[in-house]
C-alpha cells in the first residue's frame, strides 16, 4: 500500500514536472532523458514554473555560460560603459615635435582594430605632434595572462575563436591575408612585419570548385617570425580570398598598423617599439573609448565571440580584485557580482575562462534560469536583445527563420562535441514571456538535440496563455527602435502601477565630441562653431567637449553624424 502510494506520488510530481506534448518529443528524439536538462517557467523570479528535467544536473554548458559573464559585466559597469585606451607623451612637444616617447596604456579593448587608427592619429595630431623622436611604448600589465596566442582547444588552434586575450588587444589577435586569384596577387591587409606571407599558390584554368576554391594555409611557428604558407592550387575563376588567422603578437601588429598610419598622415617615427609600465612623469595625452558595452555584449552573445567573453572576465577581475586582471580573479569577480545582485541561483557553478569555450565549465539548468529571470525583472527588453534573435541575427539567424518561433525567441546558444545547449526567452502567440533554458549533453546532441529544442520552443510559442501583471518589474530602461518590431506596443513585462508611481529624473542628450588632458586649442572648436553647433567645455578630470543638449535621442544621432564626419569618428552619445 504505501509503495503504491509512493508510486502515485511520484508520478503526479513527474506528470506536472513534464507536460505531455514535452514528453512526447523527447521520445521521439531518442535522447535519454538522462542526457537532458530542461527548465521553463514564466518569465521573471516570481513565474509559475511550466516544466522541469534534471534543472539541478551539473551539465557542461558551452557558450551558454557567456550569459553569465555579460550579465555580470551590466551589473558591475552598465549598459553604457566605454572600453579606454589611454594615450601619453613622455616628454615635450616643441614646433610639432615629440622629443620623447608616444606611450600607450592599454586596458583590454576587445574591439580596437584598424578602424579606430584613423581616429587615433587625427587625436595625436591634434596635440601639435608632427614627429615623435622616440620609441613607441605599450603597457599591456593590465592584464597578467601569459603570452599564448592560441588556446589550442581542438586541432584549429589557429582559428579566430581560439585566440587568447591581451591589454593591448588589436583586430581581435586575428592577422588578414588577401588572396586575389584573378590577378594572381597576395597581400596583406593591413602593414605588419611581425610575420611573413609565403605565397606557393598555382593558379589553374578551372572551375572555382572543391579543391580549387580555397588557398590551402599552413602556418610556421618554428622561427621568431611567423609565416603564413599558401600552397595547393586555386581557380583563377575564384573571387578575393580573405585568410584569417591568429598568428603573431595583437600589440606587435598594432605597433605596425599605427606606425604605418602616423607616416601616412606625415608623422615621423624615429624609435621603435618598446614593451614598458608608463613611465612616472608621462602626461596623459587622450583617452580612445570602445563602442558601449551593450555593444560588445551584444556581439559576444549573438556572434558567440570568445574573445570578447575572455576579455570581460578579466576585466571584471581587475574591477572587483584590481589590476593586473587574472582569469582567477576574473573567476571569483563574475560569482562574486551575481550573488551580490541575488542574481546566482543554486547548484554547482564552476567558470573556466568566462566563454564557455571549455570541458570544465559545469552549471545547471535551474542556476541559468535563475540569472534570466534576474536580468528579465531587471532590465527587461534591454537586456533581451543582446542576445540572438530567432530568425534575424546572430546564431540562431537561420536555424528559426522559417517557423514560428521567428521573432519571438531572443537565446543564447552554446555547442560542443556532445553538448547542445540553448537559453533566453521565448514569447508565445498571445504574448506571455517565459524564461527557457534546455541543455542537452548527449551523443545525439548535435542534430537530435538542436531538433528537441526546436520542437519545444514551437510548442511553447503556441502556447495560449496570456500575459499577466502581477510580476513585480522595473521598468525597462531603454527601448531600442528595433525592439518596436518585436515587442508588442503595450509593455506587458511593467505593472501598471509602477508607471503611474515611478518618477524618472529628466536627463538631456549629448554628444561627446572629445576628452583631452588640456583645453582644447581654438582651432577645434571653430570647426565645431563651422558645423552650426552649440558645445560646452567641461572640467573634472580632464576637458570633455559636449554638443547639445538635446531633448531626445533622434536630435542627438542627427548631430553626431556631422560630428563624426568632420571632427572626430569616435564621438558618442552620452546622457546627463
Amino acid at each position: 500500500m504505501l509503495r503504491s502510494i509512493i508510486v502515485s506520488l511520484f508520478l503526479s510530481v513527474y506528470l506536472y514536472a513534464l507536460p505531455q506534448a514535452i514528453n512526447e518529443e523527447i521520445r521521439k528524439s531518442g535522447i535519454a532523458k538522462k542526457d537532458i536538462s530542461i527548465y521553463i517557467k514564466e518569465a521573471g523570479k516570481n513565474g509559475k514554473v511550466v516544466a522541469s528535467l534534471n534543472e539541478y544536473k551539473t551539465r557542461t554548458p558551452a557558450s551558454v555560460i557567456k550569459v553569465l559573464t555579460t550579465y555580470a559585466a551590466v551589473l558591475k559597469l552598465g549598459f553604457d560603459y566605454r572600453w579606454p585606451t589611454q594615450f601619453y607623451k613622455d616628454g615635450t612637444v616643441k614646433n610639432g615635435v615629440l622629443q620623447g616617447d608616444l606611450v600607450i596604456k592599454g586596458f583590454g579593448d576587445p574591439t580596437l582594430s584598424d578602424k579606430d587608427l584613423e581616429t587615433i592619429v587625427n587625436n595625436i595630431r591634434a596635440k601639435g605632434i608632427d614627429e615623435i623622436k622616440g620609441d613607441i611604448i605599450i603597457d599591456r600589465s593590465y592584464f597578467k595572462v601569459g603570452n599564448k596566442d592560441s588556446s589550442g582547444f581542438d586541432e584549429h588552434p589557429y582559428s579566430a575563436y581560439n585566440a587568447m586575450p591581451d591589454a593591448m588587444m588589436f583586430n581581435e589577435r586575428v592577422v588578414t591575408v588577401c588572396v586575389n586569384p584573378k590577378e594572381n596577387k597576395v597581400h596583406k591587409k593591413n602593414v605588419d612585419e611581425s610575420y611573413k606571407v609565403v605565397n606557393q599558390l598555382e593558379h589553374v584554368n578551372k572551375p572555382c570548385k572543391g579543391k580549387y576554391s580555397w588557398p590551402g594555409v599552413a602556418i610556421d611557428k618554428s622561427e621568431v617570425v611567423p609565416i603564413v604558407l599558401l600552397k595547393g592550387k586555386i581557380s583563377k575563376r575564384c573571387g578575393n580570398r580573405n585568410i584569417c588567422k591568429v598568428v603573431t603578437k595583437p600589440y606587435k601588429s598594432f605597433y605596425y598598423a599605427l606606425k604605418d598610419q602616423l607616416e601616412k598622415e606625415g608623422i615621423k617615427i624615429r624609435g621603435s617599439l618598446k614593451l614598458e609600465k608608463i613611465p612616472q612623469n608621462a602626461t596623459m595625452l587622450f583617452t580612445h573609448y570602445s563602442e558601449t558595452l551593450e555593444e560588445i555584449i551584444s556581439e559576444t552573445s549573438k556572434e558567440s565571440n570568445n574573445l570578447y567573453a575572455r576579455h570581460l572576465l578579466l576585466l571584471l577581475g581587475a574591477k572587483v580584485y584590481g589590476s593586473p586582471a587574472t582569469i582567477q580573479k576574473g573567476r571569483d569577480a563574475i560569482v562574486q557580482i551575481l550573488k551580490s545582485k541575488g542574481a546566482l541561483g543554486e547548484g554547482k557553478l564552476r567558470i573556466d575562462n568566462g566563454s564557455g569555450l571549455s570541458r570544465t565549465s559545469k552549471m545547471n539548468a535551474k542556476l541559468l534560469g535563475h540569472m534570466y529571470d534576474d536580468a528579465y525583472d531587471r532590465y527587461g527588453s534591454r537586456w533581451m536583445e543582446t542576445l540572438s534573435i530567432a530568425g534575424v541575427d546572430g546564431t540562431i539567424k537561420r536555424r528559426f527563420r522559417n517557423t514560428v518561433v521567428k521573432k519571438r525567441a531572443w537565446m543564447k546558444t552554446g555547442t560542443l562535441r556532445r553538448v547542445k545547449n540553448i537559453g533566453g526567452y521565448v514569447k508565445n502567440r498571445a504574448g506571455k514571456f517565459y524564461t527557457v533554458v534546455i541543455l542537452i549533453n548527449s551523443t545525439k546532441a548535435k542534430y537530435r538535440g538542436a531538433k528537441l529544442q526546436d520542437k519545444i520552443m514551437q510548442w511553447l510559442v503556441k502556447s495560449k496563455a496570456k500575459p499577466t501583471l502581477k510580476s513585480p518589474s522595473k521598468i525597462v530602461q531603454k527601448k531600442k527602435p528595433a525592439s518596436q518590431n518585436i515587442f508588442s506596443k503595450v509593455e506587458t513585462r511593467v505593472p501598471l502601477k509602477a508607471k503611474e508611481v515611478t518618477k524618472t529624473p529628466t536627463q538631456k542628450y549629448y554628444v561627446q565630441a572629445g576628452s583631452f588632458s588640456k583645453m582644447p586649442n581654438g582651432e577645434y572648436l571653430v570647426k565645431i562653431e563651422a558645423l552650426g553647433l552649440q558645445y560646452s567645455v567641461r572640467h573634472a578630470d580632464n576637458y570633455k567637449v559636449l554638443i547639445g543638449a538635446y531633448n531626445n535621442e533622434k536630435e542627438a544621432r542627427e548631430a553626431l553624424g556631422k560630428v563624426r564626419e568632420h571632427i572626430n569618428a569616435g564621438a558618442f552619445i552620452v546622457k546627463l
